[in-house]
């Protein structure tokens, strides 16, 4: 197999081993301000209270307001870290341990070659069968993002993908889409994606396995219509190769590949066999979850503790050390412990509210603006919230910690199920990570490929267009249908 191999290549790689810093930075700042904030609110909003049923939803027209007070100041400031002992403590904490460990095996996986080695494998056999490989490549790269909730890791594999696809006298573009458009369009499109669909699952109290056929079928719409985006650029390149918007850099590049190749790696069909058993595993897993409904409300320990034994002995396997394998676990969930402060302060925004005495408030005034409103109109809203938050928020876990807690109570209220608002959630959250400039892994795969941001954005546009239109379509149906 032949690979793009640069200095340059290897420092973008790197960056994807923690969350960017000026990204959590900003994120933490935003956090911060909006904590102070409904501290603020404390001062100038009354207290009040709905009467709840025996699950702790609460029932409408029960509101009674009360009196102005103030929450302490001491008690804003402590939020974050008296988070993980209230009474939400058991689930951001399970779910804390679930993304390192998650971020764990993740980073184990690609020290020890497990992700590249597989994907080397299956380029390999689908070498010279034609432009219908492009939706194969697709379709595995969507898959890893959809149920594995995989895009970062992904995205490391685009020199790999753009080589490929360039000794299959395609361009750069093609390398892009099927890389780093499948990989984002796979995890927003969730299906089983315990980032999104697990921890929202798991907030809102339903199994993961509750309203899956319809994510199935927007699953199956995207991926036809990236598909479809794909072929008819494709069309465009095998009438006029000079039409290519790489074309001249392509150039270039293939004529480094032809003086640069690399040996294949040692024991490449032991680890693709090794690698190829553990993610059958696990993908065995997501769908007994998903048949076994007594296991299904269970789905993020078992995925967790899945991925952290099946990950370990695998990559101990591979490279023959313990300690190593250790070591590169615990690398990886170090460089997630940034997603789990994001995650405390996001939950603390609800514990200070809790405590202050307003949610309930807030959360009357919100009923009484949409009561009246249809689903649809609520869903739209929603959907147009998360988009907001997604400019200045990306990380998928600290949106749904700061989100879920207000909205699934105010939707279960207007009767809209939790199901139409994990699918809205995933919608508004994902699609927009490969066309808004403030996303650094769109920036970093961009200059990967040596593909600048406007000529991005001219070749996508279009594209997400249709996608929007499409998810608004599929939430209209969702809401019409009582999904």
């Amino acid at each position: 197999m032949i690979v793009i191999q640069t200095k340059e290549k290897k420092q973008k790689e790197e960056a994807y081993a923690g969350i960017n810093l000026r990204s959590f930075i900003t994120v933490v700042a935003i956090l911060v301000a909006m904590l102070v904030f409904c501290g603020a609110l404390s001062y100038c909003i009354p207290q009040g209270s709905f009467a709840r049923d025996e699950t702790g939803n609460i029932l409408p027209d029960t509101y009674v307001a009360g009196e102005v007070s103030g929450i302490a100041f001491w008690r804003v400031l402590t939020a974050p870290v008296r988070v993980f002992a209230s009474e939400d403590a058991v689930t951001i904490i399970m779910i804390s341990l679930f993304l390192l460990i998650m971020s764990g095996v993740f980073n184990l996986l690609e020290k020890t070659g497990g992700i590249k080695t597989l994907m080397t494998h299956i380029m390999g056999k689908l070498r010279g069968r034609g432009s219908s490989v492009v939706c194969l490549v697709v379709l595995i790269f969507m898959l890893f993002g959809s149920l594995f909730g995989m895009f970062e890791e992904l995205v490391t594999l685009l020199p790999l993908m753009v080589a490929f696809m360039l000794t299959m006298q395609l361009d750069t573009m093609v390398g892009l889409g099927t890389c780093l458009l499948a990989a984002c369009f796979g995890f927003s499109t969730a299906i089983a994606n315990p980032f999104s669909v697990g921890t929202a699952s798991q907030l809102a109290g339903i199994p993961t396995s509750s309203g899956v056929w319809l994510r199935v079928v927007f699953f199956g719409m995207v991926y036809g219509i990236l598909c479809l985006f794909l072929m008819r650029y494709l069309k465009k390149l095998k009438a006029d190769p000079k039409c290519s918007l790489t074309y001249e850099t392509d150039l270039e590049k293939r004529r480094r590949l032809a003086e640069d190749k690399e040996e294949p790696a040692q024991d490449q069909a032991r680890m693709v066999k090794i690698y190829s058993i553990f993610f059958a595993v696990q993908g065995a897993l997501l769908v007994a979850i998903a048949c076994i409904r007594e296991i299904s409300g269970y789905a993020i320990p078992i995925l967790a503790a899945s991925f952290l034994i099946s990950g370990v002995v695998a990559g101990t396997v591979v490279c023959g050390n313990f300690r190593k394998t250790l070591s590169w676990f615990f690398q990886g969930a170090v460089a997630m412990l940034p997603a789990v402060l994001m995650i405390g302060l996001a939950s603390s925004v609800k514990l200070v509210m809790d405590e202050s005495g307003i949610i309930d408030t807030v959360m009357n005034s919100v009923l009484t603006l949409l009561r009246g409103k249809s689903k649809f109109v609520t869903v739209l809203l929603i959907y147009g919230l998360i988009l907001f938050l997604q400019m200045f928020i990306g990380s998928a876990s600290a949106k749904i910690f700061l989100v879920m807690p207000i909205v699934l109570p105010i939707t279960n209220a207007l009767g809209i199920s939790p199901n139409l608002v994990i699918l809205t959630y995933c919608m508004a959250d994902g699609f927009t990570d490969v066309i808004l400039p403030t996303n650094p892994v769109l920036l970093i795969g961009l200059s990967m490929a040596n593909v600048s941001y406007f000529k991005w954005l001219k070749w996508t546009w279009k594209l997400q267009l249709l996608l929007f239109a499409i998810s608004v379509l599929v939430l209209l149906f969702g809401a019409v249908i009582g999904y």
